[in-house]
């Protein structure tokens, strides 16, 4: 065995030693051609946003269709399809905005905001206001809170991959196959997946990644005219972050990232979302440990092991007979997956199943199976789909064997089943992706970023810890605040003091804690 071993890593070195030559010419081509890019772009989103800013936006009451009620305002930033090609095609991307409710002394400039996804629509942004949302009052003084939709998304150019009545039909298949027939059935509906957005918006797929909306997110700072950029990201929205710091360090005022993306480049996104199977995991075994403990309110079982062979239960009993003929496993995992990101889904998610189990079928129906009858909604999930899948396929090169997903997402169901399949699925149009996958950027500090603030509860399951973790190595500088023992997704918007005092000094004055924090959780939820 050495032996043959042996043979076979000579002759490897032999013909890499033949082939060497047209290897590093075929290298030195490519990063001569990435270089170039790299360089087209950089010119390309300054010419933008020399334009943005002598344009500016013309603030507008928002369309009455769009649910944002005066004093909120909309208007229209103009970018680039191609950053390349500043001069070429153009989308336009919508904003709003509610002005700062301070003085003019007080006023620090705009704040603006991604939710995540990728494909969240971040207009609700300025309803914080609105709404007089208290975690939020402090800093309306000092901020205009501006959201956007990202190129793709709602307003702004949006793509679709499949008719939106199609995408929301119930019953789906079950995630988790019992045969390779059902793994073919499946691999079957990702290819076609994949084919479908190339049919329906194969123009914006190349153009579908994270740099290009950091750059458009550099145009609408431009617009607003803000020299530099404060920034608030959620989720994929710190990733977004991220990526902006490394473009454009010297943009940067304030930014806050909370529940953060790993940004390393090997975790960008296959790696990213075998992360989030086992993290997942992790968090559904607390929710379970969690209605276990109130039993006596929703008797579903007074152990986590009980609660989950019911759970076992209802999802052998649905994918046997579909509740109401519409709600089967993949989606019961729909539904029951919002406990494991939030926990203010903790008591209405074990509520509805409860009530299930005493005879009111309708409350899981409603909750679980989609309005076939809410024609906007269903567009909006499905554009907020077709964006996910564009950009996580065009951010990165996907494995394209199957044989690598067959054996990474069998081995990791043995021990965390609530998620994988299912996930697996949903990102599986990335192994046949119609159009060019890029290499993610290379996160880190440049010179003049400031420092920045990262927030993460210790145990999120849509972005686990170790993200945090990650962007604070490279974001030199940074201050991480760790709510500890908690896992719920989007830190910033929960009531915690330890967490909402320190976002709001450094929004206000820029200051940070001289080390890093560790909060205690916030209030466990009440059955």
């Amino acid at each position: 065995m050495l032996g043959a071993a042996g043979a076979l890593i000579a002759g490897t070195l032999i013909a890499g030693t033949v082939t060497a030559p047209a290897a590093e010419a075929r290298t030195a081509r490519a990063d001569s051609r990435h270089h170039d890019r790299a360089g087209a772009e950089a010119y390309g989103v300054r010419i933008a946003a020399e334009r943005a800013a002598r344009t500016g936006i013309a603030w507008k009451d928002c369309p009455k269709g769009w649910g944002l009620a005066a004093p909120i305002q909309c208007g229209w930033v103009t970018v680039p399809l191609d950053y390349a090609k500043p001069y070429g095609r153009k989308i336009e991307l919508a904003v709003d905005r509610h002005v700062s409710t301070g003085t003019k002394g007080e006023r620090q400039g705009a704040l603006v905001y991604n939710p995540g996804g990728p494909g969240g629509w971040g207009m609700r942004f300025p309803t914080r206001v609105t709404n007089k949302n208290p975690l939020w009052t402090k800093t309306a003084q000092a901020y205009d809170f501006v959201g956007f939709d990202p190129r793709g998304v709602g307003r702004s150019a949006p793509i679709s991959c499949v008719d939106p009545q199609e995408f929301v039909k119930a019953p789906k298949a079950d995630p988790v196959p019992d045969s390779e027939a059902d793994k073919r059935a499946q691999r079957k509906l990702a290819r076609e997946y994949a084919e479908g957005c190339a049919e329906r918006s194969g123009w914006m797929l190349p153009h579908m990644t994270t740099p290009n909306t950091a750059r458009d997110l550099d145009v609408i700072r431009a617009a607003l005219g803000e020299k530099k950029l404060n920034f608030l990201g959620v989720s994929y929205g710190t990733y977004l972050g991220a990526v902006y710091g490394t473009l454009f360090p010297t943009h940067v005022r304030r930014m806050v990232v909370d529940s953060v993306v790993d940004p390393a480049r090997e975790n960008i996104w296959y790696r990213a979302n075998l992360n989030q199977n086992v993290a997942f995991q992790v968090r559904w075994d607390d929710w379970k440990a969690w209605v276990a403990q109130h039993d006596s309110v929703y008797g579903i079982g007074d152990t986590p092991q009980k609660v989950e062979q019911e759970w076992l239960k209802l999802r052998a009993a649905a994918k046997k007979e579909p509740i109401g003929g519409v709600v089967g496993p993949a989606e019961l995992i729909g539904f029951f997956q919002s406990a494991p990101y939030y926990d203010s889904a903790w008591a209405p998610t074990a509520k509805i199943w409860s009530a299930y189990r005493a005879g009111d079928t309708q409350a899981l129906i409603d909750a679980a199976a989609p309005d076939m009858d809410d024609l906007a909604g269903n567009a909006s999930a499905e554009n907020g789909n077709a964006v996910y899948t564009a950009v996580e396929c065009a951010d990165a090169k996907w494995p394209t064997n199957w044989r690598t997903w067959d054996r990474d997402h069998t081995r990791l169901h043995r021990d965390h089943p609530f998620m994988t399949w299912s996930n697996a699925w949903m990102n599986l149009p990335c192994a046949t992706w119609p159009t060019k996958q890029r290499t993610p950027l290379n996160v880190k500090s440049g010179k003049g970023l400031p420092p920045v603030l990262i927030v993460q509860a210790e145990r999120d399951a849509a972005t686990p810890y170790e993200g945090a973790v990650e962007l604070q190595r490279r974001f030199k500088g940074s201050r991480l605040i760790t709510e500890k023992g908690a896992g719920s997704h989007g830190v910033t918007g929960i009531v915690n003091p330890c967490v909402n005092d320190r976002v709001d000094t450094y929004l206000l004055t820029g200051k940070t804690d001289r080390r890093d924090v560790t909060c205690a959780p916030h209030a466990t939820p009440k059955p």
